[in-house]
Formats: structure tokens, sequence, C-alpha cells
């Protein structure tokens, strides 16, 4: 060979490498995988690919959750379940404002992390509703690893011209794959069918076939294989969550006149539940001086 040759044979491996080098710099940064023992509990950031620990959730002992004592039965037994690697269903707990949708979610995840054998191994992520269409993403970073995901989604609903709710369709389903066995969705709405009533009417109006159009919105609710209803409380309820609320905090309280303060704050609110219960007793403790326990 001669030396022109050598030299041409060695400037196109010199080139090659500068064009390799150039295009790992340019590729996207590889993602570290996530330390999924740095907590019990995790935010999901997709402009990072990254699951960010919560240190301390923000979460209401179950027992201070009144009311709903059938739906909160049905959702740790699921939860349980999928604890124990057993088969469960997604959840969507729709309904009333302010009845302990998303804390009865929290609860449920420590209620069974600490019942169930392994249960440590049982992990809450949250997924803010913006990013339900990189749900997919989500679910690849964590089908490979040794835990158990309850994908966590508060006040999820969708409006008019939103179309990420296929998204979630298909994320539901999981695909030609199927939904990871180590994953479960759990949802909170306002809404039963998670889209807006004048949108549903709307379809059924303009289409050629409006069956088949409505259809098309509800079949999203039906990927969900428990529906867990939430109804405004009665008075027995509301006061009964304040005085758990009460009693667990170690407030001073004269019975009668607690109740009827609480019950001309619920007045002034126009409603009664759980929330309005919740702040009722921040402001008694406020007025009483006393801390709140963590």
């Amino acid at each position: 060979m001669s030396d022109h040759s050598q030299a041409t044979t060695g400037d196109i491996a010199a080139l090659l490498e500068r064009i390799a080098l150039a295009l790992e710099r340019s590729a996207p940064p590889r993602h570290a995988t996530p330390d999924f023992e740095a907590a019990e509990a995790f935010v999901w950031e997709p402009a990072h690919n990254a699951l960010q620990p919560v240190p301390r959730v923000n979460r209401v002992e179950i027992g201070l959750i009144r009311g709903v004592d059938r739906v909160r039965d049905i959702l740790i037994d699921n939860t349980n379940r999928f604890a124990r690697g057993l088969p469960a269903n997604n959840v969507l707990l729709w309904g009333a404002r302010g009845m302990g949708k998303s804390s009865l979610v929290k609860a449920a995840h420590k209620t069974s992390s600490e019942a169930v054998e392994d249960g440590r191994g049982l992990k809450l992520v949250e997924i803010h509703r913006e990013d339900i269409d990189t749900l997919p993403a989500l679910m690849a970073l964590i089908k490979p690893a040794p835990f158990r995901f309850i994908l966590f989604c508060d006040d999820l609903s969708f409006d008019h011209d939103d179309t990420s709710y296929k998204s979630l369709k298909a994320a539901l389903d999981g695909g030609i794959e199927g939904r990871p066995e180590n994953v479960v969705f759990y949802a909170t709405s306002n809404r039963r069918h998670l889209l807006p009533r004048d949108m549903m009417e709307n379809e059924r109006s303009t289409a050629i076939n409006p069956s088949e159009a409505v259809e098309e919105k509800v079949s999203l609710s039906d990927r969900f294989g428990l529906w867990l209803g939430f109804h405004k409380c009665s008075q027995d309820d509301y006061l009964a969550m304040v005085d758990g609320y009460v009693a667990y905090h170690g407030l001073q309280a004269e019975t009668e006149a607690l109740h009827r303060d609480a019950l001309e704050w619920a007045t002034t609110r126009g409603a009664r539940s759980g929330r309005v219960a919740w702040q009722f007793i921040q402001d008694l403790a406020g007025r009483l001086g006393k801390p709140l326990r963590d």
C-alpha cells in the first residue's frame, strides 16, 4: 500500500472518530436509573425523564377519613392484593369535591405498605394531569424495577380539543405488551367519565353515528376496573369528621359549642365535606393557640 493510501486511510479513520464523538456529544444524555430505595413516593418529572423522591408524603391517617367506609374497604383490598403481587384493577375515584378521594389513595398506600409482607416494595408515583401523554415513558422506566407502583393522578379530567385521553387509554391497556404487572393506575376526578357533559352532548348532536362518538369518549373510564363513587356527606358524618380531628390532635373543646361552630362554618361555605371539616379544625387550632400533629 502506498504512503498516499495509508495517509488517506488514516484521515478517514480520524474523520470517522471525530464524527462519532460529535454524535455522542449531541445525543441526549443518558438518564440514570432512579434510586427507588430513596423514598416510598415520587413525583414524575418528564422533562428530565426522572422520578423526584418525596421525603415526606402529605397524607391523612386513614382512620380520620369518615363517611366513605365502603369505598375505603374496597380500595384497601385492591391495594393489598396488588402489594402481594396478585391481580388488581385500575381505580377511578370520582364524585363530590372535598370528600377525601386523594387523601384515601395516599392513606391506602401507607396502610398496604405496612400491612402486607414485603409491602415496603410498594411505591406511590404522582403524575400531573398535564403530563398524561408521557405515561408510556414513565411505564418504560419503572417496568424493569423490582418494585410495585401505584401511578396516581389527582383531579384527572379532559376538556374540549384535548386528545391526551387517547394516550391514557393506550397506557391503561398497555398496547400489544399489556400493562406492566408491577403497575396500577389510580385517578381521582369530579367527573364519572372524565369528560365534560357538554363535550359528550356535542359529540352526540354532531356525529354521523352519535352513539359511536360518545362511546369513544366514555370508553376511557371503562379502562378502570373499579369505579368508587364519593357523595356529599350527611351532617352526622361531617360532625364525626370534626370530632375525629379534635381527638387526634388533642384539641380541647366542649362538644355542643364545637358542633355549633362547625355547622356554622359549613353553612358559610355552602357545603359539608372532609375538606371543610379540616379547614374548620385548622381555624379552631389557630384560635386555641395549639399546633397540629404532623
